[in-house]
């Protein structure tokens, strides 16, 4: 699953000494730098997590050498030289080791409960890993359980076992309070009505016990494309137009194939419109035209983490 000379994948985390930890956000090596994005700081009252705004501004002012402009991508995020990191986190053996221990907290216990209902239904142990705050013990009696799935096929059992053991019981969906709570967070430009019924027939996210967890997914190397290509950004457009692949709907980053000559491909860097459309659904995108060389372009939703003003939305359904 992982490259012998560059072991890092998306949600993996990364440890800097200089007490930072990084969400590793790009498969594949930017000048000899892990592509990331900083998430906790360590200081006097111990780790904290910080948003997109915090994390560039403490890095402006503190550590410049971690942030970094991509020119084939025409965007900025952070990176690390691989010599800087102290510490590699990896969700695959963070979820083995709490497996094989006892549960030292009650999200811990609904952690060994929801692999235990996960693997009933046929989702492969193998495949999956654990990340966000749990990755680092970092998690609080509040906190999301945020599961990985390696590879397409598993990921996509994984929904079904989802979407069966709601249908059983033995996970519920999120209430209304909970997807209120989710939609703050994302800070969506939709509306709310228009935000959940998206959300809810993902099968990315369910509660169990009353916490939230989520799955998302880490390609396996066949599963990767090579993207050679520079794209300049040329602002921001919305079109309307009808998804003719939805294949890669859930990879990160998501992508959709639709019917427009000028912008055959949609792809959206933020986890919030990750596996938001359908084949043959009719949608309105808003985002950043993107054009390489040959003049062949694209709309990318998610120039920034938070994705304002951008957004992906079904406007008439299969």
């Amino acid at each position: 699953m992982r490259q012998t000379g560059f072991p890092f994948l998306p949600k993996d985390f990364i440890e800097t000494e200089e007490g930072l930890i990084f969400a590793v956000v790009s498969y594949h090596p930017h000048e000899q730098k892990v592509g990331c994005f900083l998430r906790y700081v360590n200081d006097q009252n111990g780790w904290h997590k910080v948003d997109t705004e915090q994390a560039n501004r403490l890095l402006e002012r503190h550590h410049p050498e971690y942030l970094y402009y991509s020119d084939q991508f025409d965007a900025a995020f952070h990176a690390v030289p691989v010599d800087r990191i102290v510490r590699h986190h990896r969700p695959e053996e963070r979820l083995q080791l709490l497996l094989q221990q006892p549960a030292e907290d009650v999200l811990q216990q609904k952690f060994h409960k929801l692999i235990t209902i996960l693997q009933h239904y046929q989702v492969d142990i193998d495949a999956i890993g654990l990340t966000g705050s749990m990755l680092i013990n970092q998690q609080k009696s509040t906190s999301d359980i945020d599961l990985v799935l390696y590879g397409r096929d598993a990921f996509h059992q994984c929904r079904k076992a989802i979407q069966s053991a709601i249908a059983d019981n033995q996970l519920q969906k999120l209430d209304d309070a909970q997807m209120q709570e989710n939609y703050q967070r994302r800070d969506s430009e939709l509306d709310f009505g228009s935000f959940s019924w998206h959300e809810y027939r993902k099968y990315n996210k369910a509660m169990i016990d009353g916490s939230k967890f989520d799955i998302g997914m880490v390609c396996l190397n066949d599963e990767l494309d090579i993207e050679h290509r520079h794209f300049l950004k040329q602002g921001i457009r919305t079109i309307q137009c009808q998804v003719t692949d939805d294949s890669r709907a859930f990879d990160f980053p998501a992508r959709y194939q639709v019917d427009n000559a000028m912008t055959p491909e949609v792809i959206s860097f933020t986890h919030t419109y990750v596996g938001q459309v359908e084949k043959g659904e009719f949608i309105e995108v808003c985002g950043a035209l993107e054009c390489d060389a040959s003049g062949t372009c694209r709309i990318v939703v998610g120039s920034t983490r938070e994705a304002r003003g951008e957004y992906i939305k079904v406007v008439e359904q299969k």
